[in-house]
């Protein structure tokens, strides 16, 4: 290896992403991957504990590579309700600006797989969960979410509606027919679930979801 060569880990980081997105992650086998890296099996075990390991490691370094981007225009002047507003818009134009991360966590980002006789679950959408979590944390404690809504609910309406139509889209795409919707109109969809379970009053009503 050259001496200003990139180290093994970045390497198979590099290709495995690369290959993931263009073959899909069942049909990349290790092998390839340590081939197209220029390294070993062992190398991949070593570093990444395995496939799975690398795909985990890949969104992991997607989320943290957003996260600045995320904060800043999450920034601390808007309310909770505007920022729960603007997470499912920039979720999508995030991914939008990355193919490949998109076609990944919408096509493998939610997969329970069995290697090595053991199930493992891997979920690309911790990173945003975790702040929509946060911002309903700050909803309820402000009186904005209505007492009789679960938090855990709102995440998982919002993160399955964006996530849904955006793979739709994708689907679309790869199939020659766009679909015709735009981000704009995912958070159209996204704003009507913030006003069900918004509170305008400042405090709980009556009724339940």
């Amino acid at each position: 290896m050259l001496q200003n060569d990139p180290p093994s880990r970045s390497r198979l980081f590099s290709a495995a992403r690369r290959l993931f997105a263009e073959n899909g992650y069942e049909s990349t086998s290790t092998s390839s991957i340590a081939r197209a890296a220029g390294t070993s099996e062992s190398q991949l075990i070593k570093h990444f504990g395995g496939k799975a390991g690398l795909l985990e490691s890949i969104f992991i370094d997607g989320w943290e590579k957003l996260r600045p981007w995320f904060d800043e225009k999450l920034r601390t002047e808007l309310s909770p309700v505007e920022r729960l507003r603007a997470i499912p818009r920039l979720m999508v134009e995030a991914l939008e600006n990355d193919p490949d991360l998109r076609l990944l966590l919408l096509l493998e980002g939610r997969r329970v797989r069995r290697e090595g006789g053991q199930a493992n679950f891997t979920d690309g959408f911790t990173g945003i969960a975790t702040l929509l979590d946060q911002t309903l944390a700050d909803m309820k404690d402000s009186g904005e979410l209505r007492d009789v809504v679960s938090p855990q609910s709102v995440r998982a309406a919002l993160i399955g509606l964006t996530e849904g139509a955006m793979r739709d889209q994708l689907l679309s795409e790869r199939a020659g027919h766009p679909a015709e919707f735009r981000v704009e109109n995912i958070g159209s969809l996204t704003d009507a679930v913030v006003e069900t379970v918004r509170n305008r009053h400042g405090q709980g009503l009556a009724g339940s979801l």
